[in-house]
């Protein structure tokens, strides 16, 4: 019985005749039944913000933990990236009729020789040639400081600035790749790291659908929704790891031509640097543009450096606009603004795996919000 019932019997009682019985003239307790409840918007309200609390508490929770344990976590996250990305390879290779274990080991083997071969190229030609980079980039400055004394700029504030520019960059790189700094030193070595991804990621081939099964099992929803959940997810990894491959190596071949018609001293490094860069959304491309055309500064003059700016303008805009329709096809589905936003902020949460895990993780909770709402619109009566 709501509040206006309540108000409307207190205002209709008749007034007490000689027929009445005394007890009718008293007022009772259910009366004012509904009289002082809270709204049901109030309602919702409080029941969807302690919801929020527990969701907030439960992944600070789970953050914690994996910090905790992150020796074993990072390496699993690592495979079972690799493993969403390379999975149907095994199943190809498991229907033309070899064992699964052995189609595992064979992906795997490949994906450890290409590891090795990327580690070579770019990691080696990078600490080969340290002494180089470092003349460059230095050189690079030196003229920059020369452009803003030229400017007007005093030249000692000049310097000043570029001291501060450098400290700041060199503060805040490590402040948003705060997690893999802390995960590179826990971990006991660069060798164990790798053995234990290595190992994960064998069984994540091998028993790769068994574990699915599991997982959705443990879901606690029903079977076929959290199909679709783990679906969703699979295909977002896969989708946007594939495209960002396909575009690495378009924009890696690019810019490492263009320094070599430039001759820009260390093309091979410009292309390594530019290919590792492109899995950071937007961060990394930008960032490794950034080293190339300092290198094209320092190394080959002015000139060399606004050839460069053209190129990697070229390479991550108007041709790779063209590209990564093609690479990627819907592998997203959200707004480039959106992107950028969780891509910094799952940086600055998480560390490096925040920084390429945000994207399509966040791509993926869309589409499975979005799959449910249908589902839901779908199953109501009409």
């Amino acid at each position: 019985m709501g509040r206006k019932g309540a108000m409307r019997r207190l205002r209709t009682r008749r007034p007490p005749s000689v027929a009445d019985s005394g007890p009718s003239d008293e007022f009772e307790p259910q009366d004012l039944t509904g009289l002082f409840a809270a709204p049901a918007w109030l309602r919702d309200l409080g029941a969807t913000s302690w919801l929020a609390v527990g969701v907030t508490l439960a992944v600070v929770a789970l953050v914690w933990i994996a910090a905790l344990t992150q020796t074993i976590v990072a390496p699993v996250i690592t495979a079972a990236v690799i493993a969403a990305v390379v999975a149907p390879l095994v199943a190809r290779l498991h229907r033309l009729g070899l064992a699964r274990g052995l189609a595992a080991a064979l992906i795997l083997v490949a994906a450890v020789a290409l590891g090795i071969a990327v580690m070579l190229v770019v990691v080696g030609g990078v600490t080969g040639e340290a002494d180089a980079l470092r003349d460059e980039l230095g050189a690079a400055r030196d003229t920059l400081v020369g452009w803003a004394a030229d400017l007007g700029i005093d030249r000692g504030a000049a310097e000043t600035a570029d001291s501060d520019a450098s400290s700041a960059v060199s503060d805040a790189l490590p402040a948003l790749l705060n997690g893999l700094a802390v995960g590179i030193k826990h971990l006991s070595s660069l060798a164990f790291f790798l053995a234990l991804t290595a190992l994960s990621l064998f069984f994540l081939l091998m028993d790769g659908p068994l574990i699915r099964r599991w997982t959705e099992g443990h879901m606690r929803v029903p079977r076929p929704v959290a199909h679709q959940i783990s679906g969703r997810v699979l295909e977002s990894l896969r989708g946007y790891f594939l495209g960002v491959t396909m575009i690495a190596l378009f924009n890696a071949v690019i810019v490492g031509v263009g320094a070599l018609i430039l001759d820009i001293p260390l093309a091979g490094t410009i292309a390594g640097v530019t290919f590792i860069g492109a899995y950071i959304p937007y961060l990394g491309a930008w960032s490794a543009g950034a080293f190339a055309v300092l290198l094209a500064l320092g190394g080959a003059g002015t000139d060399a450096a606004a050839g460069m700016i053209v190129i990697q303008l070229l390479a991550n805009g108007i041709l790779q606009q063209m590209v990564q329709p093609i690479a990627m096809g819907a592998a997203l589905g959200i707004h480039p603004l959106a992107v950028l936003i969780v891509t910094i902020a799952g940086g600055a949460l998480f560390g490096a795996v925040g920084l390429i895990l945000a994207a399509p993780l966040t791509s993926a909770a869309t589409r499975i919000a979005a799959d449910l709402a249908r589902d839901r619109e779908e199953a109501a009566p009409t």
